[in-house]
Parts: C-alpha cells; structure tokens; sequence
C-alpha cells in the first residue's frame, strides 16, 4: 500500500487538492501497477510562518521579492 505525503503551504482550495489526489494517485497506481485503492494520500498544510526555505519564512521570503521588484 502505498502512502504518500503531501506538504503544501495553506491556501489550496478543497478542488485544488480534490485534483491533486487524484492525479498522484493515477500517476502512483500506473508506475507501480497497483490498484488507486490501495494508494493513500496525506496532505498537511502549513501557515506562511511555518514553513522555511534557507532560514527564512515563506512570508519573509515574499516579502524580500516584492521588496526586489519594486526596486528593479
């Protein structure tokens, strides 16, 4: 059986991961020619302030972008 996990930044609509799951768990049952039922999928959201990439939040991160765009 496999299990799958998801991490993604909080926002998504409840169509957007409706279509996600699906599409992995298409994807998953035909490169491992297993059954879509046995495929398990775990999604877990995390608010802006909880998430790092390179010491920084994703909220400090788009910060520092906006801040560079409008600079440029």
């Amino acid at each position: 059986m496999p299990i799958i996990e998801m991490h993604m930044m909080v926002g998504r609509t409840t169509e957007q991961k409706h279509k996600v799951a699906a599409a992995v768990t298409e994807a998953v049952a035909k490169s491992l020619d297993c059954s879509a039922e046995t495929v398990r999928i775990l999604i877990t959201e995390h608010a802006t302030d909880g998430f790092y990439v390179a010491g920084q939040t994703m909220a400090q991160r788009a910060a520092a972008r906006a801040a560079q765009e409008q600079n440029a």
